[in-house]
Parts: C-alpha cells; structure tokens; sequence
C-alpha cells in the first residue's frame, strides 16, 4: 500500500458520521487495577456493549453503505466464527441486502441464533473460518454475491478505524493504544485513524499502537519479521476471534507501517484477564477482547503516557465461560484440585478435612472411589478440589496435607 492510499482523517471522519445512526458511541472506563499494574492511567474502551457484541458491526456496516445499487441487489456473503457474522447481518437487514454467511460447525450458539436471528442465511460447513472463506468465495463466483471480507478490504479497516477515532475523541491525552490482532483489520483503522488523530491535535504528537496476539496463533511476529504475510499452523486456542493463520494483504501493509510494536501471550495470561475483568470491571468479554488486559497483566506492555485499551468484544458462550473462570482461578493460584492416595480404612477423609480446613482452603467438591489406575487393592483415590486466596495459599495448603503425611498429586485445570 503506497502513502497516497493510506486512510485520511477526513475519511474516518466522514464514516463515522455515516455510522452513527446503525452503531453505539460506546463509552470508556478508567481502570485503576490496571493503571496500577502498568503505572500510567488505563482507560478500557467498552466496545463489548457495541450493537452485535463487537467492533464488527462498523467495518461491515461501512463496506455495505459503500456498494452500489446493483451490487445491493446481488446480495452478500461472508464467512465467520460469529461476530463478523452478527455485524454483516446486521448490516444487511438495515441496508434491505439479502446476506449469506458461512460459520463454522462448531460456532457458539449464541452467535449462531443471533446472526439468523438478524435475518442472515447460515450454512454451517467446517471446523474453522479458512474453510467457510473458501466456500463464501465459491458462493460468491457461482451466485453473483459480493463477498464481505472479515478484515482484507480497505472499506473494512476504515470502518474499524472509527473506534480509533472514538477513543481518541472521548481521552485525547492517551499516547499508547493496546489492541488485539487477528487478521489485522481493527488495528490497522484504530492505528491509521488514532495517528492521523494524533497529527491533528498537535504538531509533532504521535500515539504509540501495540499489538496483541495469542501465542497459540500469532502470524504477525513472523510475518512482520519476514516481510510479507505468512502462513502458520496454528494451535488451539481460546481466543478463536483472532484466530488467523495468514494476515490480510492490506492491513499487513497498514500494520508495517503503523503499528510499532506486536507482543503475544498465553492461554493463562487470557484466563486471568478475563476474570479480572469480571472481578474488578464487572464486563463480560469474551477472550479475544480480553489480550490487551492479559498483555498488561503479564507484564508485555511498556506504556508510554496514559494508555487505552480496546475490549473489541463480549460475545461469549456461557459454557466456555464457566470453563475458563475455571481455569483463571485456577491460573490465579484460587483453585487447586488434588488427587491424594489413602488408606482404605474409616476415617481417612476426616483426616483430610480437618488438614485442609486448618490450613484454610474450603472444599468446593470431594470424589472418593476405589476405581482406577494405580490405586493399590488397599487403597482409595480422592480428589478434593478447593478454594484458595492466590499462589502463596495454594503452596501452604500443599505443605500442610504433606506434612500430615499425605501425598497430594495437583490436577491441572
């Protein structure tokens, strides 16, 4: 991408002007845990109370507004694990576009019910987005569809660069933005609109933009290193909105350009931040809306000045919800789950309420059974999972149940 096509301020400006009656301003957040934690003033723009639950719903709104009559007619298709689903639906039914979207057949269904709720046509077909690309482009060269990229359409990045513009608008003093990636579309708006931004309040002000990436699927590191976008193989993760295995075209041109510096982090680091969000910020997020916590949690993120972080969704399934607060305490050092050996003999597991409730730990659930690898004909298995107040308490709670002489084995979540 040369200088010349690089998004103005006046763009931004002008489509965020034609968002405003289909989108939410939403609002900011101050968060003194993680203005804490980072030792610079953090704001968390709330962009998982956004319309659909997501960013989405603005680069697909102004790529729709943007096709012509007879493009309209032809109708559109896309391809998502849930929110640039909601978003292109949505966009469709106010625009009058008959929409068409490929998810994958093991979306949430709380996406799946709200993008056919929004009107949309689903196919579900495959186990993650590459696959329903593929098919969406095939739609699109048989039927005459316009296909609605996710992220690799200059249209899309301009959409999402009015969260940039928002945020900029609603904190002018911040000079760090932490945002997540996947395929690149987000960061590049917020990063082209933030910086143009920037310009215009003042000669020689710039806003320093750092990237986010779950370790399990983090293209842009190698490709940013290489040059060009690369292909990776990815490994499972829970943060599947950014999971990408290539970065988009366009926005990696935008990204090299813009974006001055791109860190990662692990499941854990996304489970912790996810809890803490809910603990102490009381949001919903779902856990690609949650990598720029989780690189400030972790430690990844050197802040220049006051910084803004974007919460890019909240769409979560109540399932993995459960899961991962699960894992997050248990990530935390709050939860501990423990195999221990006993006698089979009366009054074993007294033995062990009594080891554990004078170490402090309450029991949340007990498993007793006779069954099992490894146990002797004498002996019994229990598995007793507590509650505990961080990392500290867990390694007391261990050293008191061996001192009482028996041999804990920890369950990992």
């Amino acid at each position: 991408m040369t200088h010349a096509e690089m998004p103005t301020l006046a763009e931004f400006e002008e489509a965020a002007e034609g968002l405003a009656p289909v989108i939410e301003r939403t609002p900011i957040q101050q968060s003194q845990h993680l203005s804490d934690l980072l030792g610079e003033k953090v704001v968390l723009k709330l962009e998982n109370l956004q319309r659909t639950g997501s960013f989405k719903v603005r680069g697909a709104t102004h790529r729709l507004s943007r096709l012509t009559a007879e493009e309209r007619a032809r109708g559109v298709v896309a391809a998502s694990a849930g929110n640039h689903a909601q978003g292109v639906a949505l966009a469709a039914q106010q625009l009058g576009i008959r929409a068409t979207i490929y998810m994958p057949l093991g979306v949430p269904v709380p996406k799946l019910l709200a993008t056919r709720g929004y009107g949309a046509e689903v196919v579900l077909a495959g186990d993650g987005v590459e696959v329903g690309l593929q098919m969406a482009q095939e739609h699109a060269e048989r039927d005459g569809a316009i296909l609605i990229h996710p992220y690799d359409h200059r249209d899309i990045i301009v959409g999402q660069g009015t969260l940039g513009l928002e945020l900029m608008d609603q904190a002018p003093e911040i000079e760090t933005i932490v945002v997540g990636i996947g395929g690149g579309g987000l960061i590049a708006g917020v990063a082209a609109a933030a910086k143009a931004k920037a310009r215009a309040q003042g000669e020689g002000r710039d806003v320093h933009i750092i990237g986010v990436q779950a370790e399990n699927a983090a293209a842009y590191p190698v490709s940013l290193e290489a040059g060009h976008p690369m292909t990776i193989t990815v490994e499972p993760t829970i943060a599947d909105g950014i999971k990408v295995v290539r970065p988009g075209d366009v926005p990696f041109e935008m990204i090299r350009d813009l974006v001055d510096e791109v860190v990662t982090v692990s499941e854990d680091d996304i489970a912790r931040a996810l809890l803490a969000l809910l603990e102490r910020t009381k949001h919903v997020v779902e856990p690609a809306g949650a990598v720029g916590v989780a690189a400030i949690m972790a430690g990844k993120i050197r802040a220049k000045g006051p910084a803004g972080v974007i919460l890019s969704g909240g769409n979560i399934d109540p399932l993995l919800m459960q899961r991962i607060v699960a894992h997050g305490l248990a990530a935390a050092g709050r939860y501990l789950t423990v195999l221990i050996p006993l006698p089979d003999r009366p009054g074993q597991l007294v033995q062990v309420s009594e080891t554990l409730a004078q170490a402090g730990a309450n029991v949340i659930e007990v498993m007793h059974t006779r069954h099992g690898q490894g146990i002797q004909i004498s002996e019994v298995m229990l598995q007793v999972s507590v509650e505990t107040r961080g990392e500290e308490h867990r390694h007391i709670v261990l050293e008191a149940l061996r001192s009482a002489g028996f041999r804990p084995q920890v369950m990992q979540d």
